[in-house]
Parts: C-alpha cells; sequence; structure tokens
C-alpha cells in the first residue's frame, strides 16, 4: 500500500524514514512518512488517467536529451508510459531502448514525430506527481515466497507453485522493476532482510497482485477478439491494434505536412521472441489464454523442436519459465506468455515463444482474446 500524500503524512506522525541512496544527478530522494494509524494508508497510488492528461502542441521546445534527466524525471516518464499502456520495460530510471520505442508508441497514437521527447514528459510530469511510494509488503507474499525452489526441473515437477525466492523479488515484480532497483531506492541489507509487514520505497505504479490471479480461461470477445497484433522480432516489441483504422481528419491545405495520430494503436509491450532457428514468421489466431498454466517442459523439443514422451509438468506460478499466462497461437506450442526473468526481455531468447514481464503479459486479456490475429514478423 502506497503512500501518496508526504506532507500531510508527516504532519500527522511526525515520523520520517532515513536518507535514501542518492540519484544519479545528485539530488536526495524526498521521502514519505509512515502514518501512526495504519488504516491512513491508501490502498494504492494510481498516477492520474493519461488519457486525462492534456498534451502540449508539438511547437517548438527546448529539445529534451533521455540521457540527461536525473532518475526521478526518468521513472517518472517510464511510470507514465507503463501507466498509458505502452510498456517501457523494467523500471530503472535508466531511459534506454525500450523507453525510446515506448514514446514512439505514445507519439504515434497522439500525432508527434516519433523520437519527440518533450510532450511526453510534459505530460508526465503532470500525471505522475510522486515517481515513488512505500509500500507494506502485504501477508499474502508469504504464501508466494518459498526460499527453497530448487533449479532442477525434474524437481520442481513435484512442487505445487514456481514460487518467488525472496520476498525482495515479490516486490520487485509487483512494482515493475528488478530487485536492482529496490536495492538503489533503499539499502542492499533492508531488501536482504525483508519481510511481511516492513516499509518499502516503491516506484509508484499500479501494482502487479498477483494473489488476484484465479487460473481464469478467457473466452471470445466481440471487440478484443477482432484486434490485430504485430510481433516484430526485428525491435523485440509486441504491437496490438484495433479491427479497423479510427477515421483520420486530414487536413487538404497547404503547409508541412504533420505527422497524423494513429488511434488504432492500443498498446505496445517489449517481448523477447524465441530463437530464430524455431520462431514461425506469418500469420496466426490467438487460440486460447489462461492464467496460471501449467508447463510442459520437454527438452528434445527445445533443442531439436520435436515432442518426446519424456516430458515433465511444471506447476504454475511467477517463475514458471512462462510466467503467470498464455496465450496460445494456432501453431502448436507457439504462445505469447509471462516469463520468469523480466530483467531479460529484449536481451535473451526463449525456445520458439514470445516473452513478455509478467506485468505486462496480465494485461494481454483486457486487450485481445481467442480469435485475434497475430502476425509474426
Amino acid at each position: 500500500m502506497i503512500i501518496k500524500n508526504a506532507i500531510a503524512s508527516l504532519v500527522l506522525s511526525g515520523l520520517a524514514l532515513p536518507p535514501a541512496t542518492a540519484q544519479s544527478g545528485g539530488s536526495p530522494v524526498i521521502l514519505r512518512a509512515i502514518p501512526v494509524d495504519p488504516q491512513e494508508i491508501a490502498a494504492a497510488a494510481v498516477p492520474a488517467a493519461p488519457a486525462a492528461v492534456h498534451v502540449p502542441a508539438p511547437d517548438e521546445p527546448a529539445k529534451v536529451d533521455l540521457r540527461a534527466l536525473d532518475r526521478d524525471d526518468a521513472v517518472r516518464l517510464q511510470i507514465f508510459l507503463d501507466e498509458a499502456g505502452f510498456g517501457p520495460g523494467v523500471l530503472d530510471g535508466k531511459p534506454g531502448l525500450f523507453t525510446r520505442f515506448a514514446i514512439a508508441s505514445w507519439n504515434e497514437v497522439h500525432g508527434h514525430p516519433p523520437d519527440q521527447f518533450e510532450a511526453v514528459l510534459a505530460a508526465a510530469r503532470v500525471a505522475v506527481a510522486d515517481p515513488y511510494g512505500i509500500s507494506l509488503v502485504p501477508e499474502v507474499a508469504a504464501e508466494w515466497v518459498d526460499p527453497t525452489l530448487p533449479t532442477s526441473r525434474a524437481a520442481q515437477a513435484k512442487r505445487k507453485r514456481m514460487s518467488y525466492r525472496s520476498v525482495g523479488e515479490f516486490m520487485a515484480e509487483r512494482y515493475h522493476c528488478d530487485v536492482k532497483f529496490l536495492v538503489e531506492l533503499n539499502s542492499s541489507d533492508k531488501i536482504a532482510r525483508l519481510a511481511v509487514r516492513d516499509p518499502l520505497i516503491v516506484p509508484n505504479v499500479r501494482a502487479f497482485r498477483i494473489e488476484e490471479l484465479t487460473g481464469a480461461r478467457y473466452e471470445a470477445d466481440e471487440p478484443l477478439s477482432a484486434r490485430h497484433v504485430v510481433v516484430d522480432t526485428r525491435i523485440n516489441q509486441l504491437r496490438i491494434f484495433e479491427a479497423a483504422p479510427v477515421a483520420l481528419v486530414v487536413d487538404e491545405g497547404g503547409g508541412v505536412p504533420q505527422p497524423r495520430a494513429n488511434r488504432a494503436l492500443v498498446a505496445s509491450f517489449p517481448i523477447t521472441p524465441g530463437e530464430a532457428r524455431f520462431v514461425k514468421l506469418g500469420h496466426f489466431d490467438l487460440r486460447n489464454v489462461v492464467e496460471l498454466p501449467y508447463w510442459r517442459y520437454d527438452q528434445q523439443l527445445l533443442d531439436n523442436g520435436r515432442r518426446s514422451e519424456s516430458a515433465l509438468n511444471i506447476p504454475p506460478g511467477p517463475n514458471s519459465p512462462v510466467g503467470i499466462l498464455w496465450a496460445g497461437l494456432s501453431r502448436p506450442g507457439i504462445g505469447l506468455h509471462g516469463t520468469s526473468d523480466p530483467e531479460t526481455i529484449g536481451r535473451a531468447r526463449s525456445a520458439g515463444c514470445i516473452r513478455l514481464a509478467n506485468w505486462d503479459a496480465i494485461r494481454l486479456p483486457t486487450l485481445v482474446r481467442p480469435g485475434a490475429s497475430v502476425e509474426i514478423r
């Protein structure tokens, strides 16, 4: 749970946390206070809806260098893009290639040049006033953390759940970051000793609540099943489009042509494609979408693409190689799914499927349903 009003909390309690790691630009992080009464802690901090934020006109403001942003502004920008449905990857205050791709997608929807950063940064500063908040480790973490989870597939097949291996890992995925960034915001000692009800500085993003997953199987839905998914293995990005383009208002007058807003683009997320020898390019249909799937571990299939009779059933959970969601395509064995290692998205290859971070994968059923077309290019 996150505290949104730092000043009010300080007045109420007079209690502040010790200083955190300094920002890359040298300024200290402004920390929140913990109210005396736990009931005063808000259920969640939700940034302003991106659609409600005024977007500045693309005039000629001073150019923004993403590399020169201080950590707070960079995290704020990444949170804004994440909340808008254009995933920047792991929230880490270091805007790299995936943040740039997310900005390009946001710009495409709003009619800005793909490499312009000023408008999206201005919108982010309005929508995300506080890039950080304080979360108390929820009691449900005890049900989802198992430090004894084995690494052997044979041993894993005997467990009931592919749990998190630490509370730090649980909290990192909950707030769309990695353990390294939690250490940066807090301290290595705090993360190593983290326990239920401990307060923790986290990115102020909508939490991924794994305890709300039920193993649901999602059925077809008329508008969502009509959408189209493009998986671009050249730039490691998945893009979701409406079934038909939204009508554009075109100015037939003279002057310099301006970028047109593409309202048909619904969302985009970074992905890791399968190995080139296994990836099947072409057009497919989305056949099923399932939460908390079991994974059929077949070493022969991973090695040469052919099924064997000696496969293992790996139980569901966040540390399953297919993560917390499977979206199967019309070609058997190929699908869109989560991952056990979100920090490797875009940087490591899966056997033949398309991997997303779990916090992005769980959004797929809200965006597409069985029947949607999928193009892998």
